[in-house]
């Protein structure tokens, strides 16, 4: 079983940034992956981005992409989220996420999650 616990997040205006950590504890496999998803209040959650724990590429929603960076540290056992340009549709609790092999843009094919990090950006 992994543990997940997010930090980082918080308040920023329209066009800053803001950057999430998940820190990951027990056992990682070579062919896990790690992605960040989000929560807006009264929406379903949705898939942001991923990356394979070892090699790989990475993949965003198109709604993230070209504005938001997923990277890892392998040897810290991290996962991180760099937003940038943040808009206010970017509000959401972010939640940091674990599956065994090929990435899924499905919320239920990731097996653990940590508790998520709220983010409010303001217009």
């Amino acid at each position: 079983q992994v543990q997940l616990v997010e930090s980082g997040g918080g308040l920023g205006q329209a066009g800053d940034s803001l950057s999430l950590s998940c820190a990951a504890s027990g056992r990682l496999y070579s062919t896990s992956c790690m992605a960040w998803f989000r929560q807006a209040p009264g929406k379903e959650r949705e898939f942001v981005a991923a990356i394979p724990w070892t090699g790989g590429d990475t993949h965003y929603a198109e709604s993230v992409k070209g504005r938001f960076t997923i990277s890892r540290d392998n040897a810290k056992k991290m996962v991180y989220l760099q937003m940038d340009n943040l808009k206010p549709e970017d509000t959401a609790v972010y939640s940091c996420a674990h599956k065994i092999y090929s990435w899924s843009l499905r919320a239920n094919d990731y097996g653990s999650w940590g508790r998520g990090t709220q983010v409010t950006v303001s217009s």
